[in-house]
């Protein structure tokens, strides 16, 4: 079923530091008020709510009668602004806890009715999370951590995030305290401070995505471009071995890289045809296992 009206609502829940989580809810209006599912959607890193296609897919997922929170993770860097990475400070201590935590600040808000619209009625005994890269190796993590998520489906996800860090890198945390990365997009120099390395060590059971899908009993997609130039597809592949889930499946998608075919700004008609594959295939996913 496909919905013609869809409303959005924005604003913010404080996260367990009290910083904003700016967020987006795009949610159909339904008859009589029944009661939609929830998804999550976790960008990665660099990443923000609105870069790209993101809010396009998520009026989409809305039109299939999800009611969809895409949301700023606390640390990501990009302030009200919501698309300039105009808070360094924040940006260069954005541990993997604290997007965990994130996630569960943003459950509590739906929740609670923080983030809701007077013309929609979510339902919080069914919610799904999806992730993007960085966003869905914290999914994977949120999954296994809060019990109020039951689906799960992830975009080129990292199965560990730690092993991507190279070897100066975590000679410059060791030596100076912070090491810094080039945003190719913007050309910005963004600095990651040691807190990020040490959070990362101190919890790798809590945090790490291929220790956490061993938890994961969920229905979990997990889809992963084959020539993902970021991302190997095989973290995927090892995460989807990992989850012992009875209803799990991995999707590859031939010919296409991290974004799918997207870039940003998006401002084309139609979704490049992988990004459209990776819609249908999520969309399916959630309305066979959340309706």
């Amino acid at each position: 079923m496909s919905y013609n009206s869809v409303v959005k609502q924005s604003g913010s829940v404080p996260s367990s530091e009290n910083l904003p989580i700016y967020f987006d809810l795009y949610a159909p209006v339904t008859n009589h008020g029944t009661p939609v599912p929830v998804l999550l959607f976790v960008h990665g890193f660099k990443g923000f709510k609105d870069w790209g296609a993101f809010p396009d897919a998520c009026l989409e997922l809305a039109r299939s009668g999800f009611g969809v929170v895409a949301f700023n993770l606390s640390l990501n860097g990009v302030g009200k602004s919501m698309t300039d990475f105009d808070e360094p400070d924040l940006f260069a201590r954005q541990t993997l806890t604290q997007d965990l935590e994130d996630v569960g600040s943003v459950i509590e808000g739906v929740k609670t009715k923080k983030i809701e619209h007077e013309k929609v009625t979510l339902d919080t005994d069914r919610i799904g999370i999806i992730g993007h890269s960085r966003g869905g190796h914290t999914a994977v993590a949120a999954a296994a951590e809060y019990a109020d998520i039951h689906c799960l489906v992830t975009w080129n996800a990292v199965a560990d995030y730690s092993s991507r860090w190279s070897k100066e890198m975590v000679n410059d945390w060791k030596k100076q305290g912070f090491t810094e990365i080039l945003n190719s997009r913007t050309g910005q120099s963004m600095k990651i401070d040691k807190i990020v390395y040490d959070d990362a060590r101190e919890n790798s059971d809590r945090l790490t995505a291929l220790a956490r899908a061993r938890e994961l009993y969920i229905p979990c997609m997990f889809i992963a471009a084959k020539q993902d130039e970021a991302v190997p597809y095989n973290d995927s592949v090892m995460l989807s071995r990992k989850a012992p889930a009875q209803d799990k499946e991995l999707r590859l998608i031939e010919k296409t890289g991290h974004t799918f075919g997207v870039s940003h700004p998006f401002d084309k008609e139609d979704f490049p045809g992988p990004f459209a594959d990776v819609m249908d295939l999520t969309e399916g996913w959630f309305l066979e296992y959340l309706k």
